[in-house]
């Protein structure tokens, strides 16, 4: 063991990506194409947002979504504005929808 190097726990090195991702990207716009949308019974909606080339898991909440004009649907090319974050359990980034435009 090398002295002086940080050893990290896997729920403390999750939890400073956590904080590092959601300090650097609070408040952003994401533009892509809705695909494999969810609405299970809690009334939130789960998607992933997606372009020719990447794509990144989404969670729109219950409260956030009943404010939202716009129905989504698969294949709907949207701009989100979102924050981004670390689901800690999985490791998953993902974006946190707090509004949808279609694009």
């Amino acid at each position: 063991m090398q002295i002086g190097r940080t050893i990290y726990s896997v729920s403390l090195l999750t939890r400073e990506v956590k904080r590092l991702l959601e300090t650097s990207y609070a408040n952003i716009q994401v533009e892509g194409e809705i695909s494999g949308l969810s609405r299970p019974a809690s009334g939130h909606q789960y998607f992933s947002i997606k372009d020719e080339n990447s794509q990144l898991r989404c969670v729109f909440f219950k409260n956030s979504a009943r404010l939202c004009p716009v129905k989504l649907a698969d294949g709907m090319q949207v701009i989100l504005s979102a924050r981004i974050s670390l689901y800690e359990q999985r490791g998953d980034i993902q974006l946190i929808v707090q509004s949808v435009v279609e694009s």
